[in-house]
């Protein structure tokens, strides 16, 4: 009789069980101290989750119960978690079931949550829908997590998860006791995918790298990656995306420099479908593709021009320094273009982390490193040859001539300031192509119609003085064979240089707005003003309509001096751009 629990109650579920029953007859005298020895009974009953009610929020984040001395089964789950959907996205509502699987008689209590597979963080809320299920507050909020509401023999429970902002992929994830002393953690549905990649838990969650610094990965002009450590093995849960036709891809490196790298590329084949491929870094090549199996829970789309994978990595990280135990690396993130038969050609866009990174890590900050200061001085360079020194070299030779036609050093000052300019123009354009090419080591024509459209205006430009020192004289009957050569010549580079920098600018400019592009098109208006106005000058003094006053400045110094102040206004304008690129 001493071993029967009053009135024949079972033990509660996640509550203490005292191993002793209390004698049933004492002495008077020790009435006091058993009154006493109840009362401290009771108080742990409740302070160790004595509650087969299921409130037992304090189990949340080790979904343990603490009670009794067996530890979980480590045989196969009696029981199966089943989600009514495979992927969601924001706010989306699955229905979520457990129940037994037939091997069983049923189940008394459970703990229900949804963990991401990215860091193991509990993750949005639930609600329920019928009396043996309860939602419960955790560290996380309120409606997190869902349990029993009494120890009634159950054969299946159901409750409604409700997908937060910016959650990767998901896997619902339970405790389930049958008994008081026999229960198994761990039980786990299938993995649930988001169908929508997300900045929101940048920093807190996950780690990024992005450009521009926070930018969503639904903008097209945003070049974004995340990583968080899987909680299902060794590997990684990683998002990319990017505005591309071709591939977006990651790489992990011991150093800043491309080789010995371990990738992953997000790309389209011929027919359209979206892959991921595990591959090695050896230099400045293709990267070498590994065939096997390296990913899984895939989810990719490429919608509106922007590029998007989601994966889980199913093999270590490693380089040739590193051992694959190693977690810090830096972090490289490109996009670029494909050719014809599906290579992936040169990237067209790099980030690389400031610093190495810790992978394991969940809160580390987001890292920026801006496009290639040999790109940016490039194009520098360009800017300053054909909006400065080239246009203003061709004005003066083309409307100067009355106005700055003093002698200096046995020449026309007009020409020799022409001449000195559109020697300097030829020289930056030639440092401006050296740079570039040094860049990309070769040529790919990864970036459209811009390296084209770059060699022919750097072929023009280059003959252009060298035919000029084989002008003819002034007098002879051939020269306007050499004006208009020349001119024509001038003429073309000047709109291939612009088409050039115009398709340039697409390439390095960040800005949400691609304000770079905007200003050189206000530059183009401008300058095609001013020609008007200077043409408009020459065809009235060719009429006789006015004569330059004596000691006075001519009309075309003058608008010279205003030509080059509005473009030193455009061209700083445009600096600032390519240094904050």
């Amino acid at each position: 009789m001493g071993s029967r629990r009053p009135n024949g109650v079972e033990p509660g579920l996640f509550q203490y069980s005292p191993k002793q029953a209390l004698p049933k007859v004492l002495p008077q005298e020790d009435m006091g101290h058993a009154f006493m020895l109840l009362f401290y009974l009771a108080g742990c009953l409740v302070a160790v989750f004595g509650y087969p009610s299921g409130q037992i929020s304090a189990s949340c984040e080790t979904m343990l119960p603490v009670h009794g001395n067996n530890g979980p089964q480590s045989s196969a789950a009696l029981f199966v978690i089943t989600a009514s959907s495979n992927s969601f996205k924001p706010g989306d509502t699955i229905t979520v079931t457990i129940k037994n699987n037939g091997s069983s008689n049923g189940f008394k209590g459970f703990l229900l949550e949804a963990r991401s597979l990215g860091g193991n963080w509990i993750t949005g809320t639930f609600s329920t829908t019928g009396s043996n299920a309860q939602t419960l507050t955790c560290s996380e909020g309120a409606n997190t997590a869902v349990s029993h509401t009494n120890d009634n023999l159950k054969q299946s429970v159901t409750a409604i998860w409700t997908a937060p902002q910016g959650a990767g992929p998901v896997r619902f994830t339970a405790t389930i006791l049958s008994s008081y002393n026999t229960f198994w953690t761990n039980v786990k549905s299938d993995i649930i995918s988001a169908s929508q990649i997300s900045n929101v838990t940048c920093g807190t969650q996950k780690f990024c790298l992005s450009d521009p610094v926070s930018c969503s990965p639904d903008n097209s002009s945003c070049l974004f990656m995340s990583s968080s450590p899987s909680s299902d093995d060794t590997g990684y849960v990683f998002e990319m995306s990017g505005s591309t036709p071709g591939y977006v891809a990651i790489g992990f490196s011991d150093d800043t420099s491309m080789g010995n790298d371990d990738i992953y590329i997000c790309t389209q084949n011929s027919s359209g479908s979206i892959l991921v491929q595990h591959g090695y870094n050896t230099g400045k090549v293709a990267p070498l593709t590994n065939l096997t199996n390296t990913a899984g829970s895939i989810v990719a789309s490429y919608t509106n021009g922007i590029l998007k994978c989601s994966f889980i990595t199913q093999s270590a990280i490693s380089t040739q320094q590193r051992s694959s135990t190693n977690t810090n690396y830096y972090v490289f993130l490109v996009r670029g273009p494909l050719d014809t038969s599906g290579q992936i050609l040169k990237h067209t866009k790099t980030l690389i982390s400031s610093s190495n990174v810790d992978l394991s890590s969940t809160t580390a900050s987001s890292a920026q490193s801006g496009t290639s200061s040999l790109v940016l001085g490039h194009g520098a360079l360009m800017l300053i040859a054909w909006m400065t020194t080239g246009s203003i070299g061709m004005v003066m030779a083309r409307y100067m001539k009355s106005a700055a036609g003093k002698p200096f050093l046995g020449k026309a000052i007009w020409f020799q300031t022409h001449y000195f300019l559109m020697i300097l123009t030829v020289i930056l354009t030639i440092i401006a192509f050296i740079m570039i090419f040094a860049e990309v080591a070769g040529w790919s024509g990864d970036a459209g119609a811009h390296p084209v459209l770059g060699c022919i205006v750097m072929i023009l430009s280059f003959f252009q003085p060298i035919a000029a020192l084989f002008r003819p004289d002034p007098k002879h009957e051939k020269r306007f064979i050499f004006n208009w050569g020349h001119r024509l010549n001038a003429l073309v580079i000047k709109v291939l240089a612009v088409a050039t920098i115009f398709l340039g600018l697409n390439l390095i400019d960040t800005s949400p707005n691609l304000w770079m592009a905007k200003v050189m098109g206000g530059f183009f208006a401008w300058e095609f003003l001013f020609y008007i106005i200077l043409e408009t000058n020459v065809h009235l003094k060719a009429k006789n309509v006015y004569e330059d006053p004596d000691g006075k400045a001519h009309p075309e110094s003058v608008a010279l001096g205003v030509f080059i102040f509005g473009n030193l206004v455009f061209l700083i304008a445009l600096l600032v751009g390519i240094g904050q690129s």
